[in-house]
């Protein structure tokens, strides 16, 4: 097995017993970066030099006999809407396409500290704001299961990357899905922690009150090693809170005899591809078979939370993205003849279609005279959602469901159709509507004109239980093999 196919994990154990140095893992995964990046598109820099100078620091610490720490020269990309300070963050947006980062996110300084390297920067939605990656100003990402196809998003480029083995593993956000999409589409593993749980300073703000980032692995482990490094308070992110001392990584291995698991009777609806639902009563059975015990609960406002979602998010897409005025920073138009014609013209050249359709439905939920009709509303079906979980985690200790419910679809199949892209979010939002944890684990597979697609379980917690929904994935995932197979470009 090359290294680069290595889990975190591995790769770890495989350096501390120096089976191969941090320059050869490193240089694994820039040559298949090479090698695959032109079909796959999943990164929109490299950073070599960078990546290749910090992993001679880590062998000199391995010569030395110094202990390495879990993620000490294991190679990482980061989502491109993380401040990495001196490089190019663009959110996949043209607004943004020469915006050089003034200073670390924290989640990147909390890597550095761990001994990370950095590969580079993903490709993603323009700024944040898509499902399936082809919004990006830079082109779509494809999937690595079939490049035809969509690698979900709007991390796609982290998702495929992880599983195309160009990386160990990455970082996403997730603001309504777009880490655990992903990873279901790309067949990997992800985890969108509790909001709060990890510092947001630094990330390219979309919607304030959703953003969340986490990790994109190739085990649960792995999931649980990265959010370990990463999680915690931070004096800039006022949302943020202290994490347990305890690595959650050395418990997430525990028996999940006797726990009770929910399956919502809401999520299993019309519209979700038989295929894709009987994969995961079969995932029910295996953790049944495991030792946890499966009931049935009701959500009963779960079929509201899309569109509330869908009116809250953009309502606050349009105060965060009023700051891209082509004034401060980011893109301004040329040949402007009055400030009011630079603002005008540098947002609508600058700025994506999705993403200038949500600042303008958000204008609109906001102003005078619709905000009691709109935004108030959603706000207290919010509040139902949340308390629909609440009360759920009364009678049980996580709740499973898909995550999607097609497996991946072609590139520019749906690009024209913005209600049926919005339609892919609908089991993924009320996780960030009541701010609760979400992971997702690989499945199995659907055939699909003779290409097996993966199929992602979504594994939902208690606010601040990372550790309950990655025991049961790592229950499941120990009980199957799903997460072993390898896409046609790993």
């Amino acid at each position: 097995m090359s290294s680069n196919a290595l889990t975190i994990q591995q790769a770890h154990e495989g350096l501390v017993a120096k089976k191969f140095s941090a320059v050869e893992l490193t240089e694994d995964c820039l040559s298949h970066i090479e090698k695959t990046d032109g079909a796959l598109h999943a990164f929109l820099d490299v950073h070599a030099s960078s990546a290749l100078g910090r992993a001679k620091e880590v062998d000199e610490k391995i010569a030395k006999g110094l202990e390495l720490k879990p993620l000490e020269g294991i190679p990482v990309a980061i989502k491109d809407n993380m401040l990495l300070a001196g490089t190019v963050t663009t959110a996949g947006s043209k607004i943004l396409e020469a915006y050089v980062a003034p200073y670390d996110a924290t989640v990147i300084i909390k890597l550095k500290a761990a001994g990370a390297i950095i590969l580079g920067k993903t490709n993603m939605d323009d700024s944040a704001m898509g499902t399936t990656t082809e919004s990006s100003a830079f082109g779509p990402t494809f999937n690595p299961w079939d490049i035809t196809r969509i690698p979900g998003g709007s991390s796609g480029g982290s998702a495929a990357a992880v599983a195309a083995n160009e990386c160990i593993y990455a970082l996403g956000s997730d603001t309504g899905g777009s880490i655990r999409q992903p990873a279901g589409m790309c067949g990997v593993v992800g985890l969108k922690p509790t909001y709060g749980a990890v510092s947001r300073y630094g990330l390219i703000a979309m919607s304030s009150s959703l953003d969340q980032i986490g990790p994109l692995t190739k085990s649960v482990e792995d999931a649980a090693i990265v959010f370990d490094a990463i999680k915690g308070s931070d004096i800039h992110d006022s949302s943020s809170r202290a994490a347990q001392e305890k690595p959650i990584h050395q418990i997430a291995r525990q028996s999940i005899s006797g726990m009770k698991i929910g399956l919502p009777k809401e999520y299993f609806i019309e519209g979700l591809d038989a295929r894709i639902e009987k994969k995961i009563r079969e995932a029910c059975d295996v953790l049944h078979d495991v030792g946890a015990e499966i009931i049935d609960i009701s959500l009963p406002h779960a079929p509201y939370a899309l569109s509330a979602y869908y009116i809250i998010c953009p309502a606050e897409i349009s105060a965060n993205f009023s700051r891209l005025d082509g004034i401060r920073y980011g893109y301004s138009a040329k040949d402007a003849r009055n400030l009011s014609e630079t603002y005008c013209r540098s947002r609508e050249e600058g700025l994506g279609t999705e993403v200038r359709r949500r600042i303008m439905l958000g204008s609109y939920v906001l102003a005078a005279g619709y905000y009691d009709a709109y935004y108030k509303k959603a706000q207290a079906v919010r509040q139902m959602v949340r308390r629909d979980f609440d009360n759920a985690f009364r009678t049980v200790d996580c709740i499973v469901s898909p995550t999607s419910p097609t497996p991946a679809f072609r590139i520019g199949e749906k690009i024209s159709d913005p209600l049926t892209l919005y339609l892919e979010d609908i089991f993924t939002v009320s996780a960030n509507m009541a701010g609760i944890p979400g992971l997702v684990v690989p499945a199995g597979f659907v055939e699909e004109g003779g290409v097996s697609l993966p199929v992602g379980l979504q594994l939902l917690g208690r606010h601040f239980d990372e550790e309950t929904i990655l025991c049961a994935g790592y229950a499941y995932e120990q009980a199957t093999d799903w997460h072993t197979r390898k896409s046609p470009l790993s």
